[in-house]
């Protein structure tokens, strides 16, 4: 597997829209193996993944319109169904994007998202919480669209500082278009932990005594945008979006972060008290039957990890990736 740096992208059209290097550039797999993915991902469901959708948090969903502002678009952001659904369209001329009203430090938070069917390469649905400033801290989702018949890449990483480059993509065990599935961010002072559907497929460790940084004072907003990335997004850009497809759309519903710290203050903190009786994440960490699952999802699903790729990173792998380290 080779890694490609891109460099950093210069785009005009909006503030929101993300800028990224470093981003590893994947080589599909042969059609004939990408046409029976679905199929083998289906058989590959073990019980103890399937036990996962039965774990949420009996938390009610939140009003897009109390929670969430519009913020660029002209119209191709539209929230529905009385707050509970939201919907963000991408055309030839602009993408669209919403964030939270409030800003959190450390929470759980969950979103419901049914991404671009068909033929999406080009296209990028980014879903991420970020913090103000040029020394920001960041944790990215990101799906990075494809042709029809062939997988969504799932794009993370997680920023401190303002640097990034911890870079680790997956392939899904379903088709995230026919439906809603839950990603969720779990953020507290020991740890980061990106789930889907109650499965966590990826944690990175507060390490600060081995001098790792790790976001833990700069409270975030909670973003989303659609947009195109058709210079990068595809296999590494040589796939362009077709827009005889457009609009193209992604849509969210049952936001919840009824177990999160809203912070009111400015944009740095220190501390942030968390109401009582959902305070029971502030000092969560992977149990062990949720460290299988982890280890279980990354051993079948992983594509990259920024961890291995020895190219990247000829003089050895970042701190946070010694095993020792971690533990």
């Amino acid at each position: 597997m080779h890694t490609i740096h891109m460099p950093m992208r210069g785009r005009a059209e909006d503030q929101y829209i993300k800028k990224r290097n470093h981003i590893p550039i994947l080589h599909l797999h042969s059609p004939a193996r990408t046409r029976t993915m679905s199929t083998s991902i289906s058989l590959l469901i073990p019980p103890i993944l399937a036990l996962s959708f039965l774990l949420f948090p009996p938390i009610s969903a939140a009003d897009f319109n109390r929670e969430f502002d519009l913020t660029w678009g002209q119209g191709r952001a539209h929230i529905l169904d009385n707050g509970q659904l939201l919907t963000l369209t991408l055309d030839r001329t602009s993408g669209s994007g919403f964030q939270s009203k409030n800003h959190y430090l450390f929470g759980k938070l969950d979103m419901q998202l049914k991404l671009v069917p068909g033929n999406s390469a080009g296209t990028v649905t980014a879903y991420f919480l970020k913090s103000g400033g040029a020394a920001w801290d960041e944790i990215d989702y990101e799906f990075l669209g494809n042709l029809s018949g062939q997988p969504y890449t799932l794009h993370t990483n997680v920023f401190t500082n303002g640097k990034g480059d911890r870079e680790q993509q997956f392939r899904l065990w379903f088709d995230p278009t026919t439906d809603f599935h839950t990603y969720s961010i779990l953020w507290n002072p020991n740890t980061i932990v990106f789930s889907v559907d109650g499965t966590p497929i990826r944690e990175f460790k507060n390490l600060e005594a081995a001098g790792v940084p790790f976001p833990k004072s700069r409270p975030m907003r909670l973003y989303s945008s659609l947009w195109n990335a058709d210079d990068w997004a595809t296999r590494g850009g040589l796939v362009k979006t077709d827009w005889s497809n457009a609009p193209f759309a992604a849509s969210y519903r049952d936001f919840r972060a009824g177990e999160a710290c809203v912070w009111s203050g400015g944009e740095t903190a220190t501390f942030c008290t968390p109401p009582a009786a959902t305070s029971g994440w502030l000092n969560q960490r992977l149990d062990s039957m949720n460290q299988q699952k982890l280890r279980w999802v990354q051993s079948h699903y992983m594509i990259y990890n920024y961890c291995t790729d020895t190219k990247r990173f000829p003089h050895g792998p970042p701190t946070e990736c010694n095993t020792a380290a971690a533990h």
